[in-house]
């Protein structure tokens, strides 16, 4: 069995899930690029250890976009949506996530 790092417990915390969206597929086909939202303390070697740690596929690149939350309103009332920070990963060359085999 392989030895959990003290740092793993933190890393598997940083994806928050995958955003599918009609853009997201576009990305992908196009610079494959896999689109995640991630915690909004997390920097880039956070979203690249945690990808490795998780998927098993090896990293190119990371960018990330910080979305800040939309105003709307709510009858009266004036609210926000919540900010969301997103991270492009770039995979090297050959790798794939195939998220209908890591959910079984």
């Amino acid at each position: 069995m392989s030895q959990i790092r003290k740092n793993d417990h933190r890393l598997m915390q940083i994806l928050l899930g995958p955003i599918v969206s009609e853009k997201a597929t576009m990305v992908a086909e196009k610079n494959e690029q896999v689109i995640f939202q991630v915690a909004r303390d997390a920097n880039k070697l956070d979203v690249k250890q945690a990808v490795e740690l998780l998927f098993k596929v090896e990293v190119e690149s990371v960018q990330i976009v910080n979305q800040k939350g939309k105003p709307k309103r709510f009858g009266r009332f004036e609210g926000r949506r919540d900010h969301a920070k997103k991270a492009y990963v770039n995979l090297k060359p050959g790798q794939e996530i195939n998220f209908e085999a890591e959910a079984n």
